[in-house]
């Protein structure tokens, strides 16, 4: 199994790499966008994968931190193109600077929640993620200086050294970039000490309870990465999209993550990269058709999760090897 493990690894990278070369050559002004999204989504599935696959923590909020990740470099940007100066600070458009600030504010939101809803299991849990993401969706809609239910333009991507974020190839390999990186720290995570004690809490808490494992304070952590992993997806969408929204916070968009990493395969971290492909391809199939593209895709998606319960790589890449 595994080469056949690796085979579809490196296939997948190639068929992301050629992407840019394949629309130029078809004349596909489109499939670079449409990769982007891709690849961005998928950075926020493989985070979302890791806490539900790996620790059975079902979160049903994780888009508070999608919204939040672009809301901080919208918000930046706007008052760094209005020279309004925010809390004394006249902003910046530097990737390394608006990037930590995002990220900080995700983790920080992220210790937060999770420390008040670990303290619960199942359903409560899922219940109290929703309603923080809800409280955080409302609170973006009533921003009205920042555009309120209507969002906000960003004028510029963020400047990073090295890269030429404004050209639309170059921002993609720099998302690229960081979806191979950060899906590489998570495969770290989950075969590391840490890794194998989260797993062990999801297969027996009372038994790794007893042998000195404090659940809460490794469900935190493994909450913590995942939200820091979603942030970094938002605020690429902010940049990607250079328009942010409320409806980036919404519960529907957490649906959305929890769609592909079912598509994907469960615990397997590899597998809701392709979850998010197969996702987004068929939206953009679907709204060709119809406008009420959801009713088409609801039932696809639950044939796949009762008849294809590992998802599209779930038999290929082996939940034991992350």
């Amino acid at each position: 199994m595994q080469p056949v493990r690796t085979m579809v690894i490196l296939a997948g990278l190639l068929a992301f790499a050629l992407v840019p070369f394949v629309a130029d050559l078809g004349g596909l002004n489109s499939l670079e966008g449409l990769a982007t999204r891709i690849v961005i989504y998928a950075i926020a599935a493989v985070s979302l994968d890791l806490i539900i696959g790996y620790g059975a923590l079902v979160s049903f909020g994780h888009a508070m931190f999608f919204g939040l990740g672009g809301y901080v470099v919208g918000i930046v940007a706007y008052h760094t193109s209005m020279g309004e100066p925010l809390l004394g600070w006249e902003g910046s458009n530097a990737a390394l600077v608006v990037w930590p600030i995002a990220l900080a504010a995700c983790v920080l939101l992220a210790l937060a929640v999770g420390w008040l809803a670990l303290k619960t299991a199942g359903v409560q849990f899922i219940m109290i993620t929703l309603a923080f993401a809800q409280m955080v969706f409302f609170v973006l809609v009533s921003l009205q200086t920042y555009g309120g239910d209507d969002g906000l333009l960003i004028d510029a991507r963020n400047t990073l050294p090295g890269v030429e974020t404004s050209d639309a190839t170059s921002f993609y390999y720099l998302c690229l970039a960081l979806l191979v990186a950060w899906t590489g720290f998570c495969i770290m995570v989950v075969n590391s000490r840490y890794g194998l004690i989260l797993q062990a809490l999801r297969q027996s808490e009372r038994r790794a309870v007893n042998l000195g494992v404090r659940p809460l304070t490794f469900r935190l952590a493994a909450f913590v990465i995942s939200a820091f992993g979603t942030g970094l997806a938002g605020i690429l969408w902010a940049n990607y999209a250079q328009f942010v929204t409320p409806d980036m916070a919404a519960w529907t968009k957490s649906g959305e993550f929890m769609a592909i990493v079912v598509l994907g395969g469960l615990g397997t971290l590899l597998g809701p990269i392709a979850g998010a492909a197969i996702f987004i391809v068929l939206e953009q199939i679907l709204t060709g058709w119809t406008e009420h593209w959801m009713l088409v895709m609801g039932p696809i998606l639950t044939l796949i999760a009762l008849f294809g319960q590992r998802g599209a790589l779930g038999r290929v890449l082996e939940r034991s090897h992350g």
